[in-house]
């Protein structure tokens, strides 16, 4: 975890899985758990989701707004939302813009192989629209247990 110096988020526009326009603005006021993930319906980024689908009530009840961005379209995630009854938005970052701004995408190896991904990387942002912490290298399992603690500090 990397704790900044309550830097501005970035604000971007994405799709969502509706296919409607979502703002990180739209949030101002709101504290955001902003978390990138590789791809839809894999081991690791649906333990992290259902674990954040576990904990939802213990945000809606802090106020606090769960936006989870891949590469994947927004039919994709419609799909892996319905299929796990996820509660929260999901955004497509189809042509890695928004990964790239927030430094999420990049060089990964898997296996001997090299490929451009996403990196597992969350970043909780406060009311005011800044970058309170990011956590890199996310552990999916107990990752949403981690972010709620963060926030109640």
């Amino acid at each position: 975890m990397v704790i900044t110096n309550d830097i501005q988020a970035p604000d971007f526009s994405l799709l969502n899985q509706d296919e409607e326009t979502v703002n990180l603005s739209d949030y101002k006021g709101k504290k955001v758990v902003l978390y990138f993930y590789p791809k839809d319906d894999t081991k690791g980024c649906t333990t992290e989701a259902c674990n954040f689908r576990d904990d939802y009530s213990a945000y809606e009840k802090t106020d606090i707004v769960i936006l989870g961005v891949s590469a994947d379209s927004p039919a994709s995630h419609r799909k892996f939302q319905k299929k796990y009854d996820l509660p929260f938005t999901l955004l497509s970052d189809e042509e890695h813009i928004v990964c790239e701004l927030y430094g999420v995408w990049g060089l990964k190896k898997f296996m001997g192989r090299e490929y451009d991904g996403i990196f597992r990387t969350t970043f909780l942002i406060n009311g005011n629209g800044k970058i309170i912490k990011v956590f890199e290298n996310v552990k999916p399992a107990a990752h949403s247990e981690e972010v709620l603690a963060a926030f109640s500090e």
